[in-house]
């Protein structure tokens, strides 16, 4: 786990000039390699590459860049190959001059060129420099979770492991309305879209191949199809995942340093902490939980308690207090490049922080929600199905995912949800799915006037979501597989993005096992009726590995992901009102564009619920136009 950080300049020049500008973008991520740093730059100076590295394997000789044996090619890499020892028996007819993943990779692209990334099981972001031909290759993993951004400048094509390393290179800074219509709709960004105008990513599942002087030429590598098997039953299902899943977890143990897990107190994290305790039966196992000390319902230690007792775990829970937000928010939004994916960012950061202080390497359970449905919001849409089926009498008419009587007894887990279905049901009754489901993830429907109305002309927002929910990898019959294919392509990278900068801020690599791609190829397979039957939210994941977690766990029904207490702090006087209210009255602010006159912390939250995100949304972008615009 690392940083890079790269350039192909328009032209020769000075290799004091490559030198110093590796120099630049290369401080900027130097958070993400505490355990050493290299650069190289070709002898006409075109072509810059920079490491930061945080050691996990080889931790003696993996350092980068690294050299092919005759010189041609040069590798600099962020990521984990978890194959890499099979990798490396199959690519053995020379001897290997380290034990690094990194000479794998570099020997896969020998080998297959392009097609190396085919081969790879893991998360990677990297940049192969091929002197001979003169091409620059980038890649990105098949989900995303390792980052990579790029920008075109009059001197040169950059790229970089966090979009912050760019910025010294830009000109003027500028924020993208079509990124920003997209965060106010969804909080995150569609596509290869960034906030800064002029800088981009490279795709999840994509390679691109450079040339000096010639555009990018950019291809998608790898697709999961939702190609439903109905042949097999319920039973192989359920022996095919137990056999995928515990062979993920067992790769993603692979390191040369102590390995532990985040464990939140639901399935997915608690699952994986379980299985991995399997595969390690014995010696230490950390686990780490974060809590607030606001109310029970910010607080779910008692359930990871119940988890590490079970299976003699050693837990560490990081108390998270009001000064923690006033004391680190800003460095949160700084190290997340641009604000993503809810509140959830700044528990996660402590908890990241608690991490670093004892292991490099963490399990999460990222993945878990989108692959085996795991959002409340699946529920809502199909309850409102049943509804319409129930009343135009064509309830039982087909094979139904859910119906209306068996959906009922799991209703109780939408008992937090109640300002959601208000606000669902109150347009739009028994529309179109796409419509529908459109309504369940848009945010910009609870900004009530608080932004612009020219930002909220939501046309061509709708019609790339509505290209992705009905993607042609995805059957139009399926309700859930259009819904989940939704979220796994847009929603789980936002949620990467915060997974991979806050860990890295504390220099903790974060793994994530459910995104194993056999595993994810397989479970696209599964039909939905065995994955959410009876609207059962991650039913099958629940019935098959529910002996392996505490009966505390596989019973509760009132999971919230990681809610953060912010509209509680802001209700009272204190140190967090005090900070965004004098964040939301400086002249800065309140002249934002996107805003339509002044804001007012009362009247975002006359909004929202205890638990809605307007001001967070508000404010995580204030503090991030502060640092990245202003």
């Amino acid at each position: 786990m690392c940083g890079i950080f790269g350039f192909l300049a328009t032209g020769i020049r000075e290799q004091s000039t490559s030198s110093r500008d590796l120099d630049v973008g290369m401080h900027e991520i130097r958070h993400r390699g505490p355990d050493g740093a290299g650069k190289w730059a070709s002898e006409s100076g075109q072509v810059g590459l920079g490491h930061v590295r945080l050691a996990i394997i080889d931790l003696e000789s993996g350092a980068q860049p690294m050299h092919s044996d005759d010189g041609r090619y040069t590798i600099i890499y962020n990521g984990e190959i978890y194959n890499y020892l099979e990798l490396r028996a199959e690519l053995g007819e020379h001897p290997f001059r380290t034990r690094s993943d990194t000479e794998v990779v570099l020997r896969a692209f020998q080998r297959w060129g392009v097609d190396c990334v085919s081969h790879l099981r893991g998360m990677f972001a990297l940049a192969i420099w091929d002197a001979r031909e003169q091409k620059l290759f980038l890649a990105r993993d098949r989900f995303g979770i390792k980052p990579l951004y790029w920008t075109r400048t009059d001197h040169g094509f950059y790229f970089a492991s966090e979009a912050k390393a760019l910025l010294p290179f830009l000109g003027r800074r500028r924020v993208s309305q079509a990124a920003l219509a997209d965060y106010l709709t969804f909080q995150f960004c569609l596509g290869d879209k960034t906030l800064i105008e002029g800088v981009w990513q490279l795709p999840a599942a994509h390679y691109a191949i450079l040339s000096p002087g010639q555009e990018e030429l950019v291809r998608r590598y790898w697709e999961v199809h939702y190609d439903i098997d109905y042949d097999h039953t319920e039973r192989w299902f359920t022996n095919r995942l137990i056999e995928l899943l515990h062979d993920s977890v067992k790769m993603h143990l692979r390191a040369d340093v102590e390995v532990g897990s985040y464990v939140s107190g639901g399935v997915d994290s608690s699952l994986l902490a379980a299985l991995a305790r399997e595969v390690r039966p014995s010696g230490p196992f950390k686990a780490f939980n974060g809590r607030f000390l606001d109310g029970i319902e910010f607080d779910e230690s008692a359930y990871a308690r119940a988890l590490a007792d079970e299976r003699s775990m050693e837990l560490f829970v990081a108390d998270i207090g009001e000064q923690d937000f006033v004391d680190h928010i800003a460095k949160v939004i700084w190290h997340l490049d641009q604000p993503a994916a809810g509140p959830g960012s700044f528990p996660q950061y402590m908890v990241s922080k608690e991490v670093g202080r004892h292991i490099k390497v963490v399990l999460g359970g990222q993945g878990g929600d989108e692959i085996f449905g795991g959002y409340a919001r699946y529920l809502v849409a199909y309850f409102e199905q049943c509804i319409k089926g129930a009343i135009e009498g064509s309830l039982h008419n087909g094979n139904y995912v859910v119906t209306y009587e068996s959906i009922i007894p799991n209703l109780e887990s939408l008992r937090q949800y109640k300002p959601m279905l208000r606000e669902f049901w109150a347009g739009g009754l028994f529309g179109e799915r796409d419509e529908r489901y459109w309504r369940l993830v848009n945010r910009a429907n609870t900004f009530g006037t608080i932004i612009a109305p020219e930002l909220l002309d939501q046309r061509s927002t709708f019609e790339e979501f509505r290209s992705i929910f009905w993607g042609s990898n995805v059957g139009k019959e399926s309700y859930f597989d259009s819904m989940t294919h939704f979220d796994f392509k847009t929603l789980l990278p936002a949620l990467l993005q915060v997974e991979d900068r806050m860990s890295m801020a504390h220099g903790v690599e974060a793994r994530v096992p459910f995104l194993d791609h056999p595993l994810v190829e397989f479970a696209a397979t599964i039909p939905a009726d065995i994955k959410f039957r009876n609207g059962e939210l991650k039913r099958l994941l629940k019935a098959v590995f529910s002996d392996r977690l505490p009966v505390a766990i596989r019973e509760r029904r009132d999971k919230m992901g990681f809610p953060v207490p912010l509209n509680l702090w802001l209700k009272r006087p204190g140190p967090t009102r005090e900070l965004i209210g004098d964040l939301f009255a400086s002249q800065a602010a309140r002249s934002r564009p996107y805003l339509n006159g002044p804001l007012s912390i009362d009247a975002v939250l006359d909004t929202q619920s205890t638990y809605g995100r307007n001001l967070w949304a508000l404010l995580s972008l204030e503090l991030w136009h502060q640092q990245f615009i202003d």
